[in-house]
């Protein structure tokens, strides 16, 4: 099998994640990185033995050796360099949100249909641990029933401090949204994948709990305490937590709150899903694990085990029982299943979030926006 040649464009905390990522997939090489800052891409270059650098999106997309694309740079480059990847002709797996509009993230979806040769992702990673498509396979044998409540968190405290400073807190570069979009994102998105239901009514308060920051002069990396050196106080337009009311497009109702400023939190995300026959929940802080409820019965906690997992989730898991596989393996798994999937031939499912898919979920970011800068319930 010929191997797939992928480039990252974006050496931020993310970028490192799906370099370590891609080292791990038998079926890819990882020749070449860009960043805007050269002497961070150098650095990681001679750090894990990558053999090519460059200095731009443009130069990177110049190497006709290059098969694939992977985008990890902020979120309001994503609709510019996303668009530049795909007219390429190379495969693009972006980092979410897809664009910071469903405007843009429309034109993009058009764009690609333009190049049918292009296979997109995006990465919405969570989506394959194997205890979430545990229970998606369990939710599709219909051993849940009928889905008719779905609830839940991702709590984070990277934010807790008025020195904490993120990009992500201004609209100019993020978007209208900061934990929505940046967290939020996965809750729904992962919700919708196992139980096959859309989100299409929301009910959304929306508080930006510091109002001023002190964002530091000299940049930082994500989850980084601040140096304590000079800073300049900011305000603060985006929010660092949200509570969102919904419904379903199949009669489910739910509720999920998202934080960035929760202390002790550092992944704190988790949904629980009450059927009518049971109930499935999952905590990605002890992701190797799921919880069964149910009434007139015992409840069962079940731990991963490639032995007795469903067979569909048993290309997404390989450790014994009792050695657990964490946020990086479900990470592996999803650029797996994007770049196993064009090896394939562009056979069997798309167990990864699509365009369409991650469109819809900026979408979703926009309607929670206006619900609660109008105080109401906003139908999509």
């Amino acid at each position: 099998m010929k191997k797939i040649n992928v480039g990252i464009i974006g050496m931020g905390y993310i970028g490192e994640s799906h370099i370590e990522a891609l080292r791990r997939i038998g079926i890819c090489n990882l020749t070449a990185i860009a960043d805007t800052n050269y002497d961070l891409a150098l650095a990681k270059a001679e750090l894990y033995g990558i053999e090519k650098v460059y200095k731009s999106v443009d130069e990177i997309l110049a190497d006709k050796d290059i098969d694939a694309i992977h985008n990890c740079t902020p979120n309001f480059l994503h609709r510019e360099i996303n668009e530049k990847i795909i007219r390429a002709g190379k495969h693009l797996l972006s980092e979410k949100p897809l664009t910071t509009t469903y405007a843009e993230a429309k034109e993009l979806i058009d764009i690609k249909s333009e190049y049918p040769e292009v296979e997109a992702c995006v990465n919405f990673n969570y989506r394959l641990n194997p205890m979430v498509q545990e229970i998606k396979a369990r939710i599709h044998r219909d051993e849940l029933g009928d889905v008719r409540v779905i609830t839940g968190q991702y709590q984070q405290d990277y934010l807790m401090y008025d020195t904490d400073y993120s990009w992500r807190l201004e609209p100019e570069v993020a978007g209208a949204s900061c934990a929505i979009a940046d967290i939020g994102s996965h809750w729904m998105d992962i919700v919708q994948h196992i139980t096959g239901h859309k989100i299409v009514s929301v009910f959304a308060d929306l508080v930006t709990v510091i109002p001023v920051r002190k964002k530091p002069l000299n940049q930082k990396e994500t989850f980084k305490d601040s140096d304590g050196g000079e800073y300049v106080e900011t305000k603060v337009k985006n929010e660092e937590y949200a509570a969102v009311i919904f419904k379903t497009d199949k009669g489910a109702t739910g509720v999920f709150h998202v934080s960035e400023v929760a202390p002790g939190h550092g992944c704190y995300f988790g949904f629980e899903v009450n059927g009518s026959k049971e109930s499935y929940s999952w905590n990605q802080e002890q992701n190797d694990r799921m919880w069964i409820g149910r009434r007139g019965g015992n409840n069962s906690l079940i731990i991963r085990d490639p032995n007795t997992i469903s067979a569909d989730v048993k290309p997404y898991t390989s450790l014994a029982m009792g050695h657990p596989e964490g946020w990086n393996d479900a990470f592996k798994n999803n650029i797996y299943a994007f770049y196993k999937y064009i090896a394939d031939g562009k056979k069997g499912e798309r167990i990864f979030s699509t365009l369409e898919d991650a469109a819809y979920i900026v979408k979703l970011t926009e309607a929670i926006v206006e619900s609660n800068k109008n105080k109401q319930w906003v139908n999509l």
